[in-house]
């Protein structure tokens, strides 16, 4: 039996959103155990966004390589046993890649959080705490290590040559900005052109600058494109010109993000930034922006009395409701007051 060492091994593949719900478990694991060394096995546009990360070894797997991939990612592992395992991610693949990561302890979700056969490929499990944060979850994965999480912080370590990027992308006049990332890769999830335009507008009429974000996909350009041809006043397009090392501190300019339920949302808010997030299809008490939610639209108990016939407090913790035209029960006027209650949270003096 090989020696086992004091290294850790992490295993979150995706998405966006969840391995930057990671972080903060990686600053705990590391404040309280300085010097621990950390592996992390994650998806390759995770590693993209997160690839820096001081204190952490990474080790990309691509799931187009299935078990061939699996079997190579064990050979770039240190030699022995990890101390422990945190097996992250639910999903059967992630399950069975686990198989290929020795490790003593195994901790995985507790049974409630478990599918996909998880049970079978863990030896231990995190407290089962109903009703909290996917963030709150994740940094429970630390307490059978005998460390509570009890700060959360990013510092995603942004690049200064992404910094300088960002901020040659417009000159700052003083005006505010009301940064647009329209969709998730849940489609079900994204609001709709009209209604991102007419917040846009009425922004545009406060005195503030629109700027659109987004990735490289026939979706979002498509929906930009949407977007951009109802504004009264032309917005800064960036939809497609940024990378995932460049998009933290693209965020970190705006005043406020508006988006649904995505991995930009979770990123804004690492970066400090406030966010108007657009609620129907998920419970933005379990996956919206984690540190403040005060300018979410929350329409998820209706979209539950709607589609499943009962109220979201009688559906299962997480369950989405991801239905066509969900997203239709958030209508402008909620957007734009969400938005104005920023304006007067952030008003002068």
């Amino acid at each position: 039996m090989a020696p086992t060492s004091s290294s850790l091994c992490l295993l979150r593949l995706s998405a966006l959103g969840d391995v930057t719900h990671v972080v903060p478990l990686v600053r705990t694991l590391q404040q309280a155990r300085p010097g621990t060394p950390l592996h992390w096995i994650i998806d390759k546009a995770g590693h993209k966004l997160l690839d820096g990360l001081p204190g952490v070894v990474f080790h990309p797997y691509d799931k187009k390589t299935g078990v061939a991939g699996m079997r190579a990612l064990k050979a770039t592992f240190p030699p022995g046993r990890f101390e422990a395992l945190l097996q992250m991610q639910v999903a059967f693949r992630a399950n069975v890649l686990s198989a290929f990561v020795p490790a003593v302890r195994r901790i995985g979700y507790d049974k409630a959080r478990s599918k996909d056969l998880h049970g079978l490929f863990i030896n231990e499990r995190i407290p089962d705490r109903p009703g909290i944060h996917v963030l709150d979850a994740i940094g429970s994965f630390s307490e059978p290590l005998g460390i509570v999480q009890q700060q959360v912080s990013w510092d995603l370590a942004v690049p200064p040559a992404a910094v300088e990027w960002a901020q040659a992308q417009w000159q700052d006049d003083g005006r505010p900005v009301l940064m647009i990332s329209p969709c998730s890769s849940h489609v079900r999830r994204n609001w709709y052109a009209d209604r991102y335009a007419a917040v846009a507008n009425h922004a545009t009429a406060r005195g503030w600058r629109v700027v659109l974000c987004g990735g490289r996909s026939e979706l979002e350009r498509d929906m930009s494109d949407a977007i951009l041809a109802q504004l009264d006043t032309p917005a800064l397009d960036l939809v497609g010109k940024d990378t995932l090392k460049q998009l933290p501190a693209l965020l970190a300019r705006a005043a406020l993000v508006m988006t649904p339920d995505s991995g930009p949302m979770h990123i804004a808010n690492a970066m400090g930034t406030k966010v108007l997030g657009l609620h129907a299809a998920s419970n933005p008490h379990r996956s919206g922006p984690y540190s403040d939610r005060r300018y979410c639209v929350d329409r998820y108990d209706d979209a539950a009395r709607k589609f499943l016939g009962k109220p979201a407090s009688e559906l299962k913790w997480g369950a989405k409701v991801e239905f066509d035209d969900v997203m239709q029960l958030i209508t402008v006027e909620e957007g734009i007051a969400a938005f104005e209650r920023y304006v007067t949270d952030h008003r002068p003096g």
